[in-house]
């Protein structure tokens, strides 16, 4: 049985959480516009909707679905408002400014699909194209048309306006661009409204609407229904080419991508911090965009062990600060050492494993047990001895051995031969065992003294 909580509060659900959250945004005065807008969006939504199916247009649901995207766009703003509200939190360390990249992420890939269905649909009514009726398609067009320029031309949508500008051109408003410098250079007076590039939204609802006059004209003299499906399939392709530059950009900042405009100047930063008065290294760098316009990354400062670890930071700090908002800088000392040359017995926890060889050595074993000429027990089952040259027996327990083989001699180690016999009542067959710690050496036939000859066993002078 667990704990019964009397008080406890009950816990909400994803909706309850939805709706207090929509409640602060709309305490704030500035998005009662958006909330205005918005309800004015779905009603033109509706009605354009009604008239494409009176009209049977498929250019005109193409141009409505640019309403369609005037909806996601307010509700970005509102994103965009609500993310200014709230700040970090333990579970959020870094906000949730990619909330609203999310945002104008998805709405461009749902344009872009919008698109794609137009297209499919008109492939179709090329293999029998149905009969068009142009009683409301004109008044659609300039419905569709003022309620999308007044809208993108009231509201400061910080996102949108930020992707615009950074995210490369499309072809529509290169092919603009070309045009406009040769109006410009006619009539320079314009320069200031068509360079250096117009403003995308803008750009494609005129240019839509544009394509639906045209559709009028020639259904209206000429009953050429065709012409419908060739200006959805121009409005389809016009959103596709205008959304994914933006989609490519913001998808690029989801995924933690360094903007490439700013990679020399971050490596301008970081040879300056390189040179900072005690900096030995910069490395693990790693910087991202963490929102539109805002800057994260991470860094280690390795410094020399004099220097003062505070005064090193705050100098990397206000180098990097000026282009990096949210920064991670750690610092940590020089830890170089230098070896030791030991003599005598050394203690089992300074031993370095980079000193020394891991030398099998039998397991522990009786004396009754085991033959002293040989390194595997006597007996009748087991496997052929292996006798004790410089190979030790398989399948046994390593020992770790002093490496003397690069130590010179005269250093008061002791390089005589130690049989295993006396190694096992020393204690030495497995290390911590006996009162008194040596090390065999792999020296066999080594004199006593250098420059004598005595033999193994006689006492040394």
């Amino acid at each position: 049985m667990g704990t019964i909580h009397l008080f406890r509060k009950p816990q909400r659900s994803f909706f309850g959480k939805l709706l207090q959250e929509f409640g602060l945004v709309a305490a704030d005065r500035r998005s009662w516009k958006i909330l205005l807008f918005g309800a004015i969006n779905l009603t033109c939504t509706g009605f354009l909707l009604m008239w494409c199916s009176s009209t049977n247009s498929i250019a005109l649901t193409a141009y409505t679905y640019l309403t369609i995207f005037d909806l996601f766009s307010l509700m970005t703003c509102l994103i965009s408002y609500w993310v200014m509200m709230r700040k970090p939190s333990p579970v959020y360390s870094f906000g949730f400014e990619r909330l609203e990249v999310l945002a104008v992420f998805a709405s461009t890939v749902l344009a872009q699909l919008g698109a794609l269905f137009i297209l499919k649909e008109s492939v179709e009514r090329f293999l029998e194209q149905p009969e068009i009726h142009t009683g409301r398609l004109l008044v659609g067009t300039f419905v569709a048309l003022s309620f999308n320029l007044f809208t993108m031309l009231s509201i400061r949508n910080k996102p949108f306006a930020y992707v615009s500008e950074a995210a490369s051109t499309s072809w529509l408003q290169e092919h603009v661009a070309d045009l406009s410098r040769s109006v410009c250079g006619i009539i320079p007076g314009l320069s200031s409204i068509f360079l250096p590039r117009m403003n995308p939204f803008v750009l494609i609802d005129l240019a839509g609407a544009f394509a639906l006059c045209i559709t009028y004209m020639l259904i209206e003299i000429n009953n050429y229904f065709a012409v419908d499906t060739a200006s959805a399939i121009a409005i389809a392709l016009m959103t596709f080419g205008t959304m994914y530059p933006m989609s490519v950009y913001s998808g690029k900042v989801l995924l933690q991508t360094t903007p490439p405009h700013v990679i020399g100047q971050l490596d301008k930063l970081i040879r300056e911090v390189s040179t900072l008065d005690g900096v030995l290294e910069v490395r693990n760098e790693h910087f991202w965009t963490l929102g539109f316009g805002s800057l994260a990354g991470s860094v280690h400062v390795r410094i020399r062990r004099d220097a003062n670890e505070q005064m090193v930071l705050a100098h990397v700090t206000n180098r990097l600060y000026t282009l990096v908002s949210t920064l991670t800088v750690q610092i940590f000392k020089d830890d170089w050492t230098r070896p030791a040359l030991s003599c005598g017995p050394v203690a089992a926890n300074v031993l370095n494993f980079s000193d020394h060889h891991i030398i099998p050595m039998p397991p522990l074993k009786g004396t009754d047990e085991s033959n002293p000429a040989t390194s595997t027990p006597t007996k009748p089952s087991s496997p052929p001895p292996e006798f004790l040259f410089n190979t030790p027996g398989k399948n046994v327990n390593p020992v770790i051995l002093l490496n003397t083989q690069t130590r010179p001699y005269g250093l008061g180690l002791n390089h005589g031969h130690i049989h295993y016999s006396s190694m096992v009542n020393q204690g030495l067959g497995v290390p911590g065992i006996g009162a008194t710690q040596e090390f065999r050496t792999g020296f066999t036939n080594i004199p006593s003294r250098y420059g004598t000859n005595n033999r193994i066993g006689q006492p040394r002078p």
